[in-house]
């Protein structure tokens, strides 16, 4: 594993333990076990409703606001009524 022999990895183990302490590492697998049961949680939840409702996915492209109004008058140039 890793090219460690199990009395290297023994040997680690010992020293995590001993830097931080059997409380803290169980919180922090409490904490970790925790956190990813979340994500997956979400990750499910996000497919299921993915799967439920894809009409309410809006389309990035698609512009919600309307086009600007057009100017519908033509236009005309100065007039020269003069004879």
């Amino acid at each position: 594993m890793f090219g460690l022999s199990p009395g290297h990895l023994l040997l680690l183990l010992l020293i995590v333990v001993l830097i931080f302490g059997t409380k803290k590492l169980r919180n922090i697998g409490e904490d970790l076990g925790s956190a990813i049961k979340g994500f997956r949680k979400g990750m499910h939840d996000g497919q299921s409703e993915d799967a439920s409702s894809p009409q309410l996915k809006a389309d990035p492209l698609q512009s919600t606001t309307p086009p600007p109004p057009t100017d519908t008058k033509p236009e005309t140039g100065p007039t020269n009524n003069t004879p």
